[in-house]
């Protein structure tokens, strides 16, 4: 098994530097130790060599040697130099002087322990004397080579002390090596915490659980980088699903308009069939029966002219319907005065009456500009007025204008007339919806009329609604931008 594997990343990342610390801190505490040990070493036997060159500048000068060698036992006294031994050597060997307990002239080299240093004209050494104790040898000639003074002390446990470095300062050593480890635990932790929680993160993003520890990450360089990290994902997610909802709504709406198309195009086939039909009846009949009287001949063709006419008002509103469905971006949009254009309407209502016999009125104010597009507000207008001509049965109908607020118009258009089933309200604006089937089709009807009035309302970013009025007949209110210098 890979040890990555079983070894989380803390530790992958404290056990190295801890090693690293380890060994650095062993090779530096190994010098200091060595150049410490040698320095208390040198400093020793730098005092025995100053006491040989004491007694060897003693001899040069011809001074007595023993009150010499008495001060300096006494002024070593209770330091580790105490019990100096100091030994006066001629160049044949004989020992001519000697303080405390004679020392070797010449060292067996397998007494030597340890050779301090060698240099000079000086020599120091560690041997093993005859008694089988230690003692710290320094030697110097003197510069006729006529004497030579040996000087050594017992390497006693204050002279071991005195070299060797104290236990208390291993103890010290090793809880600062302690104290580094666990300050270096403590900010790898929190170094390796950021990836801990970046696991977590993923490891739930992955089984789609909830990470809830955002506010966890340490507030460092490192725990922003992972605050992005799960904040970019989270927006990604949120992104994703945003765009399956839109997905969805597109598709839903696709699927709408696509029923939306079928329908439409089984009741403009049963609508064209219907006229079709009667169109080939006429024919037929007419074909069929070469010595028609003329009286029958021309009713049947007059009927055959009023289902060519309700044929050709069907396609004229499909193909309108379909240019408000499929190209609403492409309507041209201007200025239209309001008052203008139902002054224009009311004139061709008295020309070709297309109210019937009902009187139309308005009421708006001179300066009412909307911003649409003219050839549409006015077709809906007037299909308004043909739809209330037809199947309202009153007398009167009216446009006037009943509030308004910095973005739009609101205008009410009114008949007198008998109204609609409160049933049939939710259902006016339906494609071939009609309230009596029968007298709607002998009226010559299309079904599309009051669609295509509602189409040109939104597709103006207006709304429209329709209610019974109280005094009868129905009430449409709708709703048009108002005109601004922006849209030119």
């Amino acid at each position: 098994m890979d040890l990555r594997k079983r070894i989380n990343f803390h530790w992958q990342l404290f056990l190295p530097l801890a090693l690293t610390l380890c060994v650095v801190f062993g090779i530096i505490l190994w010098y200091q130790y060595k150049r410490e040990a040698d320095y208390r070493a040198e400093f020793l036997t730098s005092q025995l060599d100053l006491i040989n060159r004491r007694v060897l500048r003693a001899y040069e000068n011809d001074q007595a040697l023993r009150p010499f060698n008495s001060f300096i036992a006494s002024y070593f006294e209770g330091s580790e130099f105490e019990g100096v031994r100091i030994s006066v050597f001629s160049d044949h060997g004989l020992l001519e002087y000697s303080l405390n307990v004679p020392l070797p002239f010449d060292v067996d080299p397998e007494d030597v322990v340890k050779v301090v240093d060698t240099g000079g004209d000086s020599e120091r050494l560690i041997i093993r004397g005859p008694d089988g104790a230690y003692f710290m040898l320094s030697s110097a000639m003197s510069p006729d080579g006529r004497v030579k003074v040996v000087s050594g002390i017992p390497y006693s446990q204050s002279v071991d002390d005195a070299i060797n470095i104290d236990s208390t300062v291993w103890w010290v050593i090793l809880g600062c090596l302690l104290t580094t480890l666990v300050v270096t635990y403590y900010f790898t932790r929190m170094l390796s915490r950021n990836v801990t929680l970046l696991k977590d993160f993923t490891y739930r993003a992955v089984s789609g659980g909830t990470f809830t520890g955002m506010d966890k990450f340490p507030k460092n360089e490192l725990g922003d980088i992972s605050r992005e990290i799960v904040t970019l994902y989270r927006e990604r997610v949120a992104a994703i699903e945003q765009i399956k909802k839109e997905r969805k709504v597109a598709m839903h709406a696709f699927e709408e308009k696509a029923r939306v198309t079928r329908q439409m195009t089984n009741n403009i086939n049963h609508e064209i069939k219907t006229p079709v039909g009667i169109i080939r009846g006429y024919l037929e009949s007419i074909l069929g029966d070469p010595d028609m009287d003329s009286e029958t001949r021309t009713r049947f063709l007059q009927r055959m002219l009023t289902n060519i006419e309700r044929l050709t008002n069907l396609l004229n509103d499909i193909s309108v319907m379909t240019r408000l469905e499929n190209g609403s971006d492409k309507i041209a949009v201007t200025k239209v005065d309001m008052y203008d254009l139902l002054f224009q309407i009311e004139c061709d209502i008295e020309a070709n009456h297309m109210a019937g016999g009902m009187a139309f009125t308005f009421d708006l104010p001179l300066n009412c500009y909307v911003s649409g597009n003219p050839g549409l507000i006015q077709g809906m207008i007037c299909g308004l007025i043909r739809n209330s001509a037809m199947y309202s049965g009153g007398t009167s109908i009216g446009f006037k204008l009943i509030s308004e607020n910095d973005r739009y118009y609101v205008f009410a258009f009114y008949d007198d007339g008998s109204g609609v089933g409160d049933e049939h309200l939710p259902h006016l604006f339906e494609r071939f919806y009609r309230v009596d089937t029968g007298r709607s089709r002998k009226q010559g009807g299309t079904g599309l009329g009051l669609p295509i009035v509602k189409s040109t309302v939104t597709n103006h970013g207006g709304t429209i609604s329709v209610h019974n009025r109280l005094n009868g007949g129905l009430e449409f209110i709708f709703s048009l931008p108002k005109y601004t210098a922006s849209d030119t």
